[in-house]
């Protein structure tokens, strides 16, 4: 019984160290949205970190700064979005698709 434990005990130290290994790579890879037919552009990395936000400048228009908050808004959320997704699909290689919670 005891060597079971061990054994298992192993397996879930190497799981921990390919997640910590898994989340570093994330955080250097990233995700690109774009809205209003790409006049504004957010990248964000596997951190859900906003990496770079780019605006066209006829994206800015004086009398309708509503339409370009609106722009960057939907461009920063899609971007979060997608940078969660990643996270979890390769998260989910690792644990077998387990979710396992307080994990990521």
């Amino acid at each position: 019984m005891g060597g079971n434990m061990a054994k298992m005990m192993k397996q879930v130290q190497k799981m921990q160290a390919d997640m910590a290994k898994m989340q570093e790579e994330l955080a250097n890879r990233t995700v690109e949205s774009t809205a209003g037919g790409g006049v504004v552009r957010v990248v964000a990395n596997g951190r859900q970190e906003i990496v770079s936000v780019e605006i066209k400048p006829e994206a800015v228009d004086p009398e309708d700064v509503e339409m370009l908050q609106d722009l960057v808004l939907t461009a920063v959320n899609e971007a979060l979005k997608l940078a969660q997704d990643m996270m979890t699909k390769e998260m989910g290689k690792l644990t077998g698709g387990l979710n396992i919670p307080g994990l990521f």
